[in-house]
């Protein structure tokens, strides 16, 4: 077996420091879909001891990210295509997240990727000025980079209880 190089890559048609991030953000996500590749409808939808299912950590991922997008970065209203894929909020009155049942991991995977899409295409239109520009919102003020940032740790988080969730399904199902 070969030596493996790790390092960070860089998306191109970005400016190099933003294209590094946006790469890290990629990279979490692509481990997310190999994982789940193949994954079925009931341990999709499943909960264990109380806890969320992957499809509502799935759904919550998308709903964060598009709402970081827009409304920290781009201080605007959801565009009517995002809009239209988040059919319930995010949590319940108590907190926790909506019990997300019955949409396929397609369904899962389109959103994630259409949301991605999204940001993508805004973010190339973001120089080295904007991505270190805050924006001044009611409670604090946040810039870009930090959002990018944001968006990785808490994709990175969410794949950690996601992976952990499809081991424990999978040993007892």
């Amino acid at each position: 077996m070969g030596r493996t190089t790790l390092e960070i890559g860089v998306l191109s048609g970005y400016e190099p420091e933003i294209g590094r991030w946006l790469w890290c953000l990629e990279d979490v996500r692509r481990t997310i879909v190999n994982k789940l590749k193949g994954l079925d409808q009931e341990l999709l939808d499943e909960k264990v001891d109380g806890r969320h299912s992957i499809g509502s950590l799935l759904y919550h991922i998308a709903l964060i990210e598009a709402d970081w997008l827009y409304v920290e970065v781009l201080e605007t209203e959801y565009e009517p295509e995002i809009r239209s894929l988040f059919q319930l909020s995010d949590r319940l009155e108590n907190g926790s997240l909506v019990h997300v049942e019955g949409e396929t991991l397609e369904q899962h995977l389109a959103r994630l990727q259409t949301v991605r899409d999204r940001l993508l295409y805004h973010f190339r239109q973001i120089d080295l000025t904007d991505w270190r520009t805050p924006r001044h919102l009611e409670d604090y003020d946040v810039t870009p980079e930090w959002v990018v940032y944001h968006l990785v740790e808490h994709e990175a988080h969410h794949r950690g209880q996601i992976f952990e969730l499809l081991r424990t399904l999978q040993t007892t199902n």
